[in-house]
């Protein structure tokens, strides 16, 4: 039975990532090599881009030789912690609460302190990308955007002040530190981290995330506006066949299957943290400038809803094959990697209000990677590419989103009986 492998796979990957305490290789973990950080190379941008996509893309694992150590990732740990809460939501026992709490605690202990001390998360490693360069525990958007969709979603279970503190602080962060682009009236874009101007579409997008949640948390209307204002940011520049782009620049033209989910359940996390609902039976209160307001709010939430529908429509459509087969690009069959399956359930069983068919859809797509990229022990291989498969397990990119995407699987099955 498909929902017994499911559960089977889930513990047994639980079970792996424990035992190593939730530390492991990343794929974009190579620039830690104490040999690389020993020679000249280091200084190099080139090289850098070269030696991390050595590490990722090689069917061997030369971490050890190059002194790689294995480590937590702060965005892994989050993802765990959200895996926690989800199997917390549905066993309701004193074990899962543990275990959510230990992981919340990690999280909160991983923290980095932004220049006007607001919490913030990074990356365990240098990282170079094309656009700029991040040395090791550099804030950034998107481990700290996790970050606090975890510590919202602990406020809600527990409702513990410090989850919420922290979620809140996460957004003095995301307003203090970095830099907005293409600012107007009515939209933003937010960057990677303070150190750059890049207008990345999921990033800026899981900002908005962040501040309409926590908005939503602590009864504050201007996060919750600014939130909507990245929304439109986004879907304004969305493609006429409904797809996203990574970003606005020429070299991130691209679009890909977990990069899509993101923006995808960033911006049904937006809607849904918008209602546009004005408590009209106190005439007193509700005037003309109010109802004002609620009528733009409405066209703006049904602009959203619309974006939001098309760009499900092309990812569904172009990204997945009939066997539940995660393309990485809408054009190409390789890679199939976990990350892209991992992020999917996650979109799948958040999106279910516009596709009856999600939920089945997230089932194919857990049998395929079980099938397809589940090594043995429990574990998930990193990519299956044409004709080698990446077998190297690495603990933020393919498990701690396998473990995600399961647990949230595993969650709305257990609702549905």
């Amino acid at each position: 039975m498909i929902q017994d492998e499911i559960q089977n796979a889930h513990r047994d990957l639980w079970h792996w990532c424990r035992a190593r305490d939730f530390a492991g290789s990343d794929s974009y973990d190579a620039l830690n090599s104490r040999i690389f950080q020993a020679t000249p190379l280091k200084h190099s941008q080139l090289a850098r881009l070269v030696w991390t996509q050595l590490f990722k893309r090689s069917p061997l694992n030369f971490r050890r030789l190059a002194l790689v150590p294995a480590e937590r990732n702060p965005k892994g740990t989050a993802l765990f912690a959200l895996s926690a809460l989800a199997d917390y939501r549905r066993l309701r026992t004193v074990e899962a609460e543990t275990d959510a709490r230990a992981l919340l605690d990690d999280l909160l202990a991983a923290g980095l302190t932004g220049k006007n001390g607001a919490a913030c998360w990074g990356y365990n490693f240098d990282w170079q990308s094309r656009s700029f360069f991040a040395p090791r525990g550099t804030p950034t958007v998107v481990p700290t955007a996790f970050a606090a969709r975890a510590f919202i979603e602990a406020a809600r279970e527990f409702g513990d002040e410090s989850y919420s503190q922290a979620a809140r602080s996460a957004c003095d962060f995301i307003l203090s530190d970095l830099n907005r682009n293409d600012a107007s009236a009515d939209e933003v874009c937010f960057s990677y981290s303070p150190l750059d101007q890049t207008r990345v579409f999921n990033a800026s997008l899981l900002a908005g995330e962040a501040l309409a949640s926590v908005g939503a948390l602590t009864g504050e209307n201007d996060l919750i506006e600014l939130g909507m204002r990245a929304a439109r940011y986004v879907m304004r520049r969305q493609n006429e066949d409904g797809s996203w782009a990574y970003g606005v620049d020429g070299h991130q033209s691209w679009a890909d299957n977990f990069h899509t989910a993101f923006v995808l359940t960033s911006l049904s996390r937006v809607i849904q943290c918008c209602d546009p609902s004005i408590d009209a039976r106190n005439d007193s209160q509700f005037t003309a400038e109010t109802g004002e307001k609620q009528r733009l709010r409405r066209e703006d939430l049904e602009a959203l809803r619309n974006a939001l529908q098309r760009g499900y429509d092309f990812w569904r459509e172009r990204f997945f094959l009939a066997n539940g087969w995660p393309k990485y690009f809408p054009d190409r069959l390789y890679p199939a990697d976990a990350h892209s399956a991992g992020a999917a359930l996650v979109a799948l069983v958040e999106l279910q209000s516009l596709d009856t068919g999600a939920d089945e859809l997230a089932e194919t797509i857990a049998r395929w990677a079980i099938e397809n990229l589940r090594d043995p022990r429990g574990f998930f291989y990193y990519q299956r590419r044409r004709f080698h498969t990446v077998r190297t397990p690495y603990m933020r990119w393919s498990e701690a989103w396998m473990m995600y995407g399961l647990a949230r699987l595993i969650e709305c099955q257990n609702r549905e009986r």
